[in-house]
């Protein structure tokens, strides 16, 4: 359906994710993946929403100067914000413990942030989940990170993971914006835009 209404257009994900790729994959979308080293460092004043907004606009920039007028360049950035701050990557597993204990038995909000980047236009726009996690054993946490490792992840965790199957009690908002990619807000976003 979205295939047919785009057939005039060049999608292009700028994203190394496999989950990103698999999601857009499924709304039945053909795309390229076109990939570009980038920083991600943000201004400390942003909050919440800002921060990925910033950082999916930022991974647009690389690309700009060689979209043609049928393309259509998608960046996302995803974040975890928790008791007030963002919460990204972990660098080590020592790192990831420290973070997957400060969500343990409680609730936080993964920010997801697309932004569409076309040759006369950009557009932004991002989804909130709140997800609630069960108190997470020291035990539980370690073979997570062991067999697991996600130091790729925002937050130390993958939602489709095992820890997500063991330790989240609620959902509040989009399942697949946790996993990356806002389904619902992309498929809405590339209707308007292939109407225009």
């Amino acid at each position: 359906m979205l295939k047919e209404k785009l057939k005039n257009h060049h999608i292009i994900l700028a994203s190394g994710s496999p989950r990103r790729q698999e999601l857009l994959k499924n709304l039945g979308v053909e795309f390229e993946i076109r990939l570009k080293p980038i920083t991600e460092e943000y201004p400390y004043r942003l909050r919440h929403f800002e921060i990925s907004n910033y950082l999916a606009q930022l991974k647009a920039l690389p690309f700009k100067s060689e979209l043609k007028p049928k393309d259509i360049l998608i960046t996302s950035d995803t974040i975890v914000w928790h008791n007030n701050k963002a919460l990204g990557k972990p660098k080590d597993a020592e790192e990831a413990f420290t973070i997957l204990k400060t969500l343990s038995n409680s609730t936080h909000e993964v920010i997801t942030s697309v932004c569409f980047t076309t040759t006369t236009s950009e557009k932004t726009v991002h989804s909130i989940t709140k997800v609630t996690f069960k108190t997470l054993s020291d035990s539980e946490i370690l073979h997570y990170i062991k067999n697991y490792k996600p130091f790729d992840k925002a937050g130390a965790y993958g939602i489709q993971d095992w820890i997500g199957l063991i330790g989240v009690t609620q959902i509040e908002g989009s399942y697949f914006n946790v996993m990356g990619l806002p389904l619902h807000m992309v498929y809405k976003t590339l209707n308007d835009m292939a109407l225009s």
